[in-house]
């Protein structure tokens, strides 16, 4: 059946009846995007198992609790907008401890966020998450997407990487020069040669290695 297939599916708008939005079901076993936003939803009790979801949208509903089935039924979630809905108090949010690849958490226009201190009393409650209502700690802003964020953490992985030196490494990619007479060689080949600190093939292998990295990051292996 289609549902196997499925990664993302938007329900915006939809309307829930007794806590469960018809024909989602745990057979949406791929499921990594989930959109449920201003469906009347007023409890998490009924959300099927699905293992794989990493974006759980929620905004405009009516929760004030249960957030614990989140950790048995979505445990791999890494985005969680619960923004507009009836969440008051701090013990509430305590029940997200157990989704520890959650990193970012939206609770804009909840009661909670008029607490006194409300971000720093989130932040220690839940020290695995990195962005809360947009921003991180020091009031930096969280990137556009979650790709984003993952591809820029892998980029400046490789930029720490540590090339290994070469002694015979001292010529371009195969191909790139012909051959020529020594005098020739040197006058024409000479800068170039002394930027080429690492070889054709090994950089190509670095970059391989990182792209593998981002895909890894992005399919939470």
């Amino acid at each position: 059946m289609f549902q196997h297939q499925v990664s993302e599916l938007v329900l915006d708008n939809c309307r829930s009846s007794d806590g469960e939005i018809e024909g989602l079901s745990d057979s949406f076993k791929e499921l990594e995007f989930l959109s449920m936003a201003n469906v009347e939803l007023s409890s998490l009790a009924k959300l099927p198992q699905l293992t794989k979801l990493r974006k759980l949208e929620l905004s405009d509903n009516s929760i004030s609790g249960g957030l614990e089935v989140l950790a048995e039924r979505c445990p791999n979630l890494t985005y969680l907008n619960l923004s507009g809905n009836k969440i008051k108090d701090l013990s509430t949010v305590e029940a997200l401890t157990n989704l520890k690849n959650l990193k970012s958490l939206d609770l804009f226009n909840c009661e909670i966020t008029n607490l006194e201190d409300y971000r720093d009393n989130i932040f220690r409650k839940l020290p695995q998450i990195t962005y809360l209502d947009g921003f991180d700690q020091e009031d930096n802003e969280a990137p556009d997407s979650e790709e984003d964020d993952d591809e820029a953490l892998c980029f400046a992985e490789c930029e720490d990487y540590e090339y290994p030196e070469d002694e015979d490494d001292e010529a371009g990619p195969p191909g790139e020069f012909e051959e020529e007479d020594e005098e020739e060689g040197e006058s024409d080949l000479g800068e170039e040669e002394e930027e080429v600190g690492l070889s054709y093939l090994m950089k190509e292998e670095i970059h391989v290695r990182c792209a593998l990295l981002c895909d890894y990051r992005k399919r939470g292996i």
